[in-house]
């Protein structure tokens, strides 16, 4: 069975799709981009801003599910500019414990949602 889950503590989806859903033991997140639930504008000062908030609304989708950090195993990452890597990267990082940190791809694409710099969705097991 798949049980949706939701929060108004990350954007509330702008399309047919929900935050994440969880069946059995693991998650599956929509990637979130640098949306303010509150207000459901983008954070655009700098791409580590956008990371940042990114970040933010994703700890929000794992914690409706009674997850942390720790409990991903795979992430995706996607640029609008592979040179903007190193600066997303040093902010993800700060997430995760490099010993136990998730499986992960990083690549540039054309385009992403509201044109923003990133997008990251991630893949957690209870």
């Amino acid at each position: 069975m798949k049980k949706i889950i939701t929060t108004d503590k990350a954007p509330a989806p702008i399309g047919p799709y929900n935050q994440a859903t969880l069946v059995g033991n693991t998650l599956y997140t929509s990637g979130q981009i640098a949306l303010d639930p509150a207000t459901m504008e983008m954070v655009d000062d700098t791409i580590e801003a956008e990371t940042t908030q990114v970040m933010k609304n994703m700890e929000a989708v794992l914690a409706a599910a009674d997850m942390t950090f720790e409990n991903v195993v795979k992430t995706s990452i996607f640029l609008s500019d592979m040179n903007s890597f190193a600066r997303v990267n040093a902010v993800y990082g700060s997430y995760f414990d490099d010993a136990t940190a998730p499986a992960r791809e990083t690549v540039e694409v054309a385009n992403l949602p509201k044109f923003v710099n990133v997008e990251i969705s991630m893949i957690a097991v209870k």
